[in-house]
């Protein structure tokens, strides 16, 4: 069904109203789809910035009061497991909340490791995958997806879009492939797009990996509509569309492109980001190295700032450990060597490293990347990375000095800084 998408505002610093987001969503929803029907709402986690609390209370006063039920998930992908309070902190709901306005609500969490809570419903063929990934990769897929999908009448996608490193934008059916999808398309999905590299699909809309997502949401016959945000500077909404996922992403993937990308004219010899406290370890602390990779000149210092990081993945650790960090080549010279490591944490050790080359033994990445974080020296190091001593470190230093080639980016990892002209040349 062809429903119509709206945004409130043109104004970037004018945040959409509670009353207007309600009124979008009544507008843009057809009656038939929730009407007396079973509705599942997808979220994200908590290292998305929206106004998560004043949405999904949105969604229960016009939805939920005319829906038979109303369930909510946390499209994890492979993040950690959310308590049930903080699920209630995530939507800003207190206990009094779910005992009386949500007591037929469940709050549920993606178990992405759990095979029982999984269905296959499909395969992404030999030839699919090799005509998408202009033959990087030939082999069958397996489409494995939360089973819960199929106990409800409408899956309703409640997410931001922001640049992203495996998908280009995020949002839209990111939410079930990979947020709610079993291991194999969450691995295979997050290699695709470290062999063609983070510089080359962040922050563009149509790429072979939102591709695979589509042929994937082929197999979904539950219908899917999304109110997709596009959030400003000060965590509000900007932007706001509601309607087909298909649609409803576009339209908001474009405004975020105006929005959460900067240009700039020439790379810093050092570019320090401030991680801000949603990212917890460096699995999604990367995301500071993945927005800033590109303002930084070959062979310059990215200074990922986080006091507060204590692990680089609870989860994916122990793997990290035993490979470090290195760029693509070093891993597509021999596949073999890795093959008992899961790919998705090879993704993540290439994004991390960035751009650079693998010759005749030879690691030579583009950027130093450097944690300033509570990781010890010794294990910085140890994973191939380099080491400040955040205590050690003034930022006042930083601020206010692209002049002398230093760039300082607060709460990083959402905006993409980009340039003008690419300075220098990659492989790809």
């Amino acid at each position: 069904m062809e429903t119509k998408m709206t945004m409130a505002t043109k104004n970037h610093d004018v945040t959409i109203s509670a009353e207007a987001v309600k009124s979008i969503i009544e507008a843009d929803t057809p009656r038939e789809l929730f009407e007396n029907k079973r509705v599942l709402v997808l979220t994200p986690d908590t290292t998305r910035t929206c106004p998560l609390p004043m949405m999904v209370q949105s969604v229960r006063e016009t939805i939920g009061c005319r829906a038979s039920k109303l369930d909510f998930m946390v499209a994890l992908g492979t993040h950690q497991t959310l308590s049930e309070e903080n699920i209630l902190k995530l939507y800003g709901l207190s206990r009094e909340d779910q005992r009386e306005k949500y007591a037929d609500s469940r709050f549920l969490n993606h178990r992405w490791d759990l095979p029982e809570t999984l269905i296959q419903v499909g395969q992404i063929t030999r030839d699919e995958v090799e005509a998408v990934s202009g033959g990087r990769l030939s082999e069958t897929v397996s489409i494995d997806i939360n089973k819960a999908v199929f106990d409800y009448d409408l899956v309703f996608i409640l997410g931001p879009v922001f640049p992203h490193e495996v998908v280009g934008f995020s949002g839209g059916a990111k939410y079930l492939f990979p947020g709610i999808s079993g291991g194999e398309f969450l691995h295979f999905f997050h290699w695709l797009a470290a062999i063609i590299t983070c510089r080359n699909i962040i922050g563009c809309k149509d790429t072979p990996v939102r591709q695979m997502i589509d042929k994937a949401m082929e197999k979904i016959e539950t219908p899917v509509h999304c109110a997709a945000m596009v959030v400003n500077h000060t965590g509000g909404l900007s932007g706001f569309y509601v309607g087909d996922y298909r649609s409803a992403w576009s339209q908001a993937a474009d405004l975020s492109a105006k929005m959460h990308i900067v240009t700039k004219k020439a790379p810093y010899q050092t570019v320090l980001g401030r991680c801000p406290h949603r990212y917890d370890e460096i699995w999604t602390a990367g995301k500071v190295m993945y927005k800033l990779e590109q303002a930084v000149t070959q062979g310059g210092d990215l200074i990922i700032y986080a006091p507060h990081i204590k692990e680089i993945s609870t989860t994916w650790g122990e793997y990290i450990e035993r490979i470090g960090y290195h760029v693509r080549d070093y891993f597509l010279t021999d596949m073999d060597r890795f093959k008992d490591i899961p790919r998705g944490v090879l993704a993540h050790s290439t994004h991390v490293r960035g751009s650079g080359t693998f010759e005749n033994g030879l690691e030579k990445p583009d950027v130093n990347v450097i944690l300033a974080t509570g990781i010890p020296r010794e294990k910085c190091e140890r994973v191939n990375l380099g080491y400040m001593n955040p205590d050690d470190i003034d930022l006042s230093r930083y601020r206010d000095k692209e002049d002398q080639g230093i760039l300082f980016v607060d709460n990083a990892g959402e905006t993409l800084y980009r340039l003008g002209i690419d300075t220098y040349s990659h492989q790809t």
